[in-house]
C-alpha cells in the first residue's frame, strides 16, 4: 500500500516538472502571384520577373521568427505578401554581370504586403504596407554579413518591431 502511493506521488511530482506546452503565435505568410514579382530572385539569369523558392522559404521563416518573437501567444498574423523588390540589381555590362548584385543608395529593397492580425479570432487590426528601407546600405555591421537576404531581413525586422511589439520578446537567431 505505501508503495502505490509513493509511486503516485513520484508519477505526480514528474507531471507538474514537465513544462507545459504554451501556444505559439500563429503567423500565416502567403506569396500572392509570385511569379509577377518585380525581383525576388537571387538565382535566375537577369532580369526575369518572379520569386526563387529559397526566397520565399527563407522569408516565410524569418517572418514566422519575428511573430515568434513579439506576437503574444493568442494573437494570429496572416501576411499576404504582393511585391518583392530585393535590394542591388543586376548590372548586365559588367563582367560576371548575374552573378552579382551591385548594391547602390537607389536600389534598396521594398515589399508590399496585405496584413491581418487577429486577437482570439477577432481582427484588431488590417492595413497594406509598403516596407522598405531607402537607407540600407548605412546599417551598421552590414558589410561582415553573409547572408544573402540580410537587407531585406533587417528592413522587416524594423518594420515588424514597430507594427506589432508588445510585451512579449524571445530571442531571435
Amino acid at each position: 500500500m505505501r508503495s502505490i502511493s509513493v509511486c503516485t506521488s513520484l508519477a505526480l511530482l514528474a507531471l507538474f516538472m514537465v513544462p507545459l506546452a504554451t501556444a505559439a503565435p500563429s503567423v500565416e505568410v502567403v506569396f500572392n502571384n509570385p511569379e509577377k514579382f518585380s525581383d525576388a530572385s537571387l538565382d535566375s539569369p537577369g532580369y526575369e520577373r518572379g520569386a526563387d523558392p529559397y526566397v520565399m522559404k527563407e522569408l516565410r521563416s524569418y517572418i514566422q521568427k519575428l511573430g515568434e518573437r513579439y506576437l503574444p501567444a493568442d494573437q494570429q498574423l496572416q501576411i499576404e505578401i504582393r511585391n518583392i523588390d530585393l535590394a542591388g540589381r543586376y548590372e548586365p555590362w559588367r563582367i560576371n554581370a548575374y552573378e552579382v548584385r551591385f548594391m547602390r543608395d537607389i536600389t534598396w529593397p521594398s515589399i508590399d504586403l496585405h496584413y491581418v492580425l487577429k486577437l482570439n479570432g477577432q481582427i484588431v487590426n488590417q492595413a497594406d504596407a509598403r516596407v522598405m528601407d531607402q537607407f540600407y546600405l548605412q546599417r551598421p555591421g552590414r558589410a561582415n554579413r553573409s547572408d544573402r537576404l540580410y537587407s531585406e531581413k533587417a528592413m522587416l525586422s524594423d518594420w515588424f518591431r514597430r507594427q506589432f511589439a508588445g510585451q512579449h520578446q524571445s530571442g531571435l537567431n
